[in-house]
């Protein structure tokens, strides 16, 4: 009897990692598709770039998200941050455009969909538990983010490049902790899932941009 109750508990437990995957890959895409969508109306009106005033709606709409990941606006809030995200980045591809054209864009977009596929792939393959890396990557994120605010006064190239590749770094390592996450039981929101893969895409894109522009030195 015991058996089958341990056995119904751990198909139970994989349904429901299941569901959590197949929820959050289901919203990031869609998230990552109204991103593309509000940086192309942003180019199209030629929205400003706000530099860190970018920072104030970032916040303040990841905050509307935790708060409200746990009811039916959270998906709202989801769309909200993600969609402004993408609006954010919209004059940094503009200016790429007319400095260099679609490669460094294109370059990016591919290295990103092949750092995601292939940190996700090897957790989802090998089950690593990946949570030691825990204070490791929180630590180093807010390292890089008051480098990232600090060079953004001083302006110094190398400096920047070693942000661009701490961020690319770190991203890199927080889908492969987040998938961990998941299919380990430590995450069963697939909001915050979602939100967590997003930023870490969005960051790994906007590094690799970055990375290509210091060294064209644009």
């Amino acid at each position: 009897m015991q058996e089958i109750y341990t056995s119904a508990q751990a198909q139970n437990s994989s349904f429901e990692v299941s569901k959590v995957l197949r929820n959050t890959y289901a919203l990031l895409a869609m998230t990552l598709a109204f991103s593309a969508i509000t940086a192309y109306l942003a180019m199209a009106f030629n929205m400003p770039y706000l530099g860190l005033w970018n920072l104030i709606p970032f916040f303040g709409l990841l905050w509307m998200v935790e708060k409200n990941k746990n009811n039916g606006s959270g998906i709202f809030w989801t769309f909200a941050f993600t969609g402004w995200m993408g609006a954010s980045i919209g004059p940094v591809i503009a200016a790429f455009l007319a400095v260099r054209g679609m490669e460094p864009i294109l370059l990016s977009l591919g290295g990103t969909a092949a750092i995601f596929f292939a940190m996700s792939a090897y957790v989802l393959i090998t089950k690593k538990d990946m949570s030691f890396m825990t204070g490791f990557l929180m630590t180093g994120i807010l390292i890089a983010f008051i480098a990232g605010i600090a060079n953004f006064f001083l302006q110094i190239q190398g400096l920047a490049l070693a942000v661009s590749c701490m961020f690319l770094l770190l991203s890199s390592g927080m889908i492969m902790w987040q998938t961990s996450n998941i299919i380990h039981g430590g995450e069963t929101n697939y909001i915050s899932a979602t939100v967590t893969l997003y930023v870490s895409l969005y960051n790994i894109f906007v590094s690799l941009l970055s990375i290509t522009g210091i060294m064209g030195d644009d």
